[in-house]
């Protein structure tokens, strides 16, 4: 299934986000709650963030990777799923290319901290593209790229489609508590099952505490800093997962091997402003 956006075609490799209505009720009672605090209000750094991007994420979005230079093969085109209306620039003159500010957050990280190339992905660990993109595309990147990337996961469960994506995040933010993030999301992805079951037989394969694994996950604390990727992303303009910022350039979709060679290398070279 696809659909045109601004003349383009776009493929369907992503899972889009749910409408605002189903969004879960602690985010719209904390949205509420910051609205009527009076005249002063106290904002998080992530608030901060996703109250100068959104005006300026879905224009941005459509000039991405699509416009940096020679045309992409049409099967990569996808890339970046343009806005209705894009600005294009006058003939003769290259297109301009937007670059975000994404904040990582204190979330989790892998890859050496100088790497010049940061990707920061929101995901969900119940959407099909974001495990089709880490077992096609992921594993690819960190065998090939290994000393030159860092990956930084953010959580962006899709509430009204993956009802599992949320506990699967919060089992994994308690391995990060245990100091194996990165094994138990390998686990998550790798794995077929979602379930509490399944959160405690990979804790008990990654040798984790199981009294404090299952205390993490009865506790608030790991959907709090859940929601509040979810809440930063979405006034960002994200919309369907897996979306990426590969230093600051925005990808969307579970886009092949390819395309990320393509940024990567062109970012490397230092061809794109």
């Amino acid at each position: 299934m696809s659909e045109t956006i601004a003349n383009i075609e776009v493929e369907e490799h992503v899972t889009a986000v749910p409408t605002e209505k189903e969004v879960p009720a602690a985010i719209k009672k904390r949205r509420l709650r910051i609205e009527r605090d009076g005249d002063t209000l106290v904002f998080k750094r992530s608030h901060v963030y996703a109250l100068l991007l959104p005006l300026t994420f879905v224009v941005g979005l459509s000039v991405g990777y699509l416009f940096w230079g020679r045309p992409l093969p049409a099967a990569q085109a996808s890339a970046v799923t343009p806005a209705a209306q894009t600005t294009q620039a006058p003939a003769g003159q290259e297109q301009a290319v937007q670059r975000y500010e994404v904040p990582e957050d204190d979330d989790p990280s892998i890859g050496p901290q100088d790497a010049p190339i940061t990707i920061i992905e929101f995901s969900d660990y119940e959407c099909p593209y974001c495990k089709r993109w880490y077992n096609e595309v992921y594993l690819r990147l960190r065998e090939e790229y290994a000393d030159e990337i860092r990956v930084v996961f953010r959580d962006f469960p899709l509430y009204s489609i993956h009802p599992n994506a949320e506990p699967a995040a919060v089992a994994a933010n308690c391995a990060d508590q245990q100091g194996v993030y990165w094994e138990y999301h390998d686990l998550l992805f790798a794995g077929e099952q979602l379930d509490e079951k399944t959160y405690l037989q990979y804790a008990e394969e990654l040798g984790l505490n199981l009294d404090e694994f299952k205390a993490c996950l009865d506790s608030e604390e790991q959907v709090n800093e859940i929601r509040g990727d979810y809440e930063y992303a979405s006034g960002l303009g994200v919309r369907s997962t897996p979306t990426f910022f590969l230093n600051g350039l925005p990808i969307v979709g579970a886009q092949p091997f390819e395309v990320f060679k393509q940024v990567i290398d062109q970012e490397l070279a230092g061809e794109i402003p």
